[in-house]
């Protein structure tokens, strides 16, 4: 329990003190007109309440990431609290901070046009690809895994269920953010929260025993906790999928500062919410062995909602499982229309506009639906954590083009590029050639980026001064 507490307050105090440091490296500045007021068009860039963008932000980059990825964490034991902190604090939320931002200070660019404008062409080119796929294979998994659920629950065929989810995924995209995301996202972001204080409230007054942090591996198959845990658990604690939804509330803050309560204190929360899901699966069912026997994370979510809260938590149980994942396809699909738009810079003011790329996005996404990707699938999470990287080196490039400490991204970069190829190398859908020769190869490229980005970063750094120099007729 004294962990879980301590875990808490550093998430708190990370907030209260980092999340300003973070902002004042930046150099946030309300005197800057945003995106919301500068190209107000009333669909995309619309000014909301921060309160409300807040809520929506959390909603967006949550739905099921904090929740099922904490449970699959929980195998490790209590050690996923120190990534679930060190991670939200000094990864994950500067990550989200810096997409939202950067986002913000050049008029509402999507993730693929931000990475470009910092690592070059050919690296926007590759995002712009990379993200769209990402977004649209997240938006299919969220069409398809909450319209299986509810099948099992009513035993009505999925495929009502599935047409019902793609026609709100059609309006949720194409209509103004204000018209439906506006509305229902900070009710369905607000439930979560109430879910995540009513399950830790049980366990507490239930006299669960909550572990405390220990270094030990308690994975029940004894799978290393490097790399595996830092790609298990993303969404609580950094998910390069974040980054391609931050420019959604890019596009509608009314001041630069609010940018900090909306993109910080939004993973920040996230981060609550997996510490409260991953101790609830450890001390609910006593150890990472009964955890891991116990079933899907569906089947963990339920049993213990409904334990712990009875017929109210049966109802969150479903919030939690479905109505989360399909409020994050949504935007997935409205942040693949936006990544077009931008690559090929189609305004989107008018309804046309709009259908001219989500219908072909659909088209995609449903016939994906008929498909078994699960080998493809089983690649989103390495994916995810190597979109989060990019992310993070573009951060640190821009902050050392600025003269500005990059070390807050570079640092963080360089620990997710030593997660990212040790996995792949590792892992049994990447190279499969064991942790002897990962581990080692991993640190090395994650050092080698690091010294070739001070000297990519220097070199650009000093021929612009030069251009600078020679422009000036010095």
């Amino acid at each position: 329990m004294v962990s879980f507490l301590l875990s808490l307050v550093a998430l708190l105090l990370g907030y209260l003190f980092y999340s300003k440091l973070v902002e004042r490296i930046f150099g946030a500045n309300d005197s800057i007109e945003t995106p919301a007021k500068r190209i107000h068009d009333g669909v995309d860039f619309v000014e909301l309440d921060w309160k409300r963008a807040f809520l929506i932000q959390f909603l967006n980059i949550a739905g099921l990431g904090p929740i099922f990825g904490a449970i699959a964490g929980a195998y490790w034991g209590p050690s996923a609290f120190l990534w679930i902190v060190l991670g939200s604090i000094f990864a994950g939320a500067t990550h989200d901070y810096f997409s939202g931002m950067l986002s913000v200070r050049n008029n509402g660019e999507t993730i693929g046009e931000i990475v470009g404008r910092y690592l070059g062409t050919s690296a926007k080119t590759v995002m712009r690809i990379f993200s769209v796929i990402l977004l649209v294979l997240v938006g299919v998994v969220f069409m398809s895994g909450p319209a299986g659920l509810l099948e099992n629950m009513t035993g009505i065929n999925q495929f009502f269920f599935l047409a019902l989810i793609i026609v709100y995924y059609i309006f949720a995209t194409v209509l103004p953010i204000d018209k439906i995301i506006g509305k229902i996202y900070p009710i369905f972001g607000a439930a979560l929260l109430i879910m995540g204080v009513g399950i830790i409230g049980g366990i507490i007054i239930g006299g669960y025993t909550i572990p405390e942090i220990t270094f030990t591996n308690m994975h029940p198959t004894g799978k290393s906790i490097f790399p595996y845990l830092f790609v298990t658990i993303a969404c609580g604690a950094i998910s390069g999928f974040h980054a391609t939804q931050s420019p959604l509330m890019a596009r509608c803050l009314k001041t630069e500062k609010e940018g900090r309560r909306v993109f910080y204190g939004a993973m920040i929360t996230e981060g609550v919410v997996a510490l409260i899901w991953a101790a609830a699966a450890m001390s609910f069912y006593g150890s990472t062995e009964a955890l891991s026997q116990a079933g899907t994370q569906a089947v963990v979510v339920n049993e213990i909602s409904r334990t712990l809260l009875g017929p109210v938590g049966g109802i969150l149980a479903v919030l939690g499982v479905v109505a989360a994942p399909i409020t994050s396809g949504d935007t997935a699909f409205r942040s693949a229309r936006l990544a077009i738009a931008d690559a090929f810079n189609i305004k989107q003011d008018k309804f046309s506009a709009r259908f001219a790329i989500a219908i072909p996005l659909f088209v995609v996404g449903i016939a994906l639906c008929f498909i078994d990707f699960t080998i493809i699938w089983r690649y989103f999470a390495w994916s995810n954590q190597t979109l989060a990287t990019i992310a993070l080196w573009t951060s640190a490039t821009y902050l050392y083009k600025n003269n500005k400490p990059h070390w807050i991204a570079s640092i963080p970069a360089t620990f997710m590029t030593a997660v990212v190829v040790s996995y792949i190398i590792i892992a049994p859908e990447g190279l499969r050639l064991g942790e002897q020769i990962g581990t080692p190869v991993g640190l090395g490229v994650a050092i080698f980026t690091f010294a070739f980005f001070l000297y990519k970063a220097h070199q650009a750094k000093q021929y612009g001064l030069a251009s600078a120099g020679a422009s000036s007729g010095k």
